[in-house]
């Protein structure tokens, strides 16, 4: 055991994220594939024994291989269980390609809009993660590479859905989460339209106060706004959250359970079921929520 531990210790290399002042998640990584600057972050991707490859943006992660399908599939099949008739997607941000890839599988989906703003970030994922970035060839697929927020201004009834797969509220992604952007959002969508977004951890402090931001926000947006869950082992707490803001279709009352089965997609994290649960919050979350809808 000692003589292991000697010679782990001589090879030691860890990638250490600070989740909050005090607390840090680490993964020991075999190697670094890459390393770049863009003119918006710096792009990082490991190798690691126990996530495999994992991509971080200024330090924070953003994915790994081997869970990246939990956020990817809620953030996809939710809204797509419950509209009838989606054929056209906005999504923003998402250049690792993930959401693409789970989009793709849905043969009735004439168009897809991707909107990313850092053409680096795409580069680097079609060549270190093509476990997320295979589907970014995609004949329905156009990328702009662009500001979400400015881009998405320009819209207007034009998407049946659109999916804001951002980064934090901070640095590139922060104009994501204001009441101007999701006012545009709601513009940009067909008379049932819905939107989705990653909602951010109602775990740590810090975290749960940006929850309130965005859902208050999207709350004074849209008629129908509801929070859901997912458990992410390599974010923030591991519990995530996402938002799923409609003009018409209740996530749960409109969710077409059946006729999604019959599709047969498989997945390894989303099910109808799970779907129905992932809705039914913890108190903690709900009481989080609930101080910020009393006060519309």
């Amino acid at each position: 055991y000692t003589t292991l531990f000697r010679s782990e210790v001589n090879m030691n290399f860890w990638f250490s994220e600070a989740q909050t002042p005090n607390v840090k998640l680490s993964i020991r990584i075999d190697r670094q594939l890459y390393s770049g600057k863009s003119e918006f972050q710096r792009i990082d991707v490991f190798e690691s024994p126990e996530f495999g490859r994992f991509l971080t943006l200024d330090g924070y992660m953003m994915l790994t291989e081997k869970d990246e399908f939990i956020y990817h599939e809620m953030i996809t099949h939710v809204p797509m269980a419950v509209h009838p008739n989606v054929k056209s997607v906005l999504v923003i941000g998402a250049g690792d390609g993930g959401v693409i890839r789970e989009l793709t599988r849905y043969p009735e989906i004439d168009q897809i809009d991707m909107v990313e703003i850092d053409p680096l970030v795409v580069e680097v994922c079609k060549k270190y993660l093509p476990q997320t970035a295979c589907c970014l060839d995609d004949p329905r697929l156009t990328i702009y590479y662009e500001d979400g927020v400015k881009f998405i201004r320009s819209c207007e009834d034009k998407y049946d859905l659109i999916i804001v797969d951002s980064t934090d509220p901070f640095g590139p992604g922060e104009g994501l989460f204001t009441k101007e952007f999701y006012g545009n959002c709601y513009k940009a969508l067909h008379e049932d339209g819905i939107m989705v977004n990653q909602h951010e951890s109602p775990f740590y402090p810090e975290d749960s106060i940006a929850c309130q931001r965005a859902h208050k926000r999207i709350v004074e947006s849209f008629p129908i706004s509801r929070v859901y869950q997912a458990h992410i082992p390599t974010y923030p707490s591991g519990h995530w959250l996402f938002g799923f803001a409609s003009k018409k279709y209740h996530p749960l009352k409109d969710l077409q359970e059946t006729r999604w089965n019959v599709r047969g997609l498989h997945c390894n994290y989303y099910t109808t079921t799970l779907h129905k649960g992932a809705f039914y919050l913890p108190a903690y979350v709900e009481e989080l929520l609930k101080d910020v809808e009393q006060e519309y």
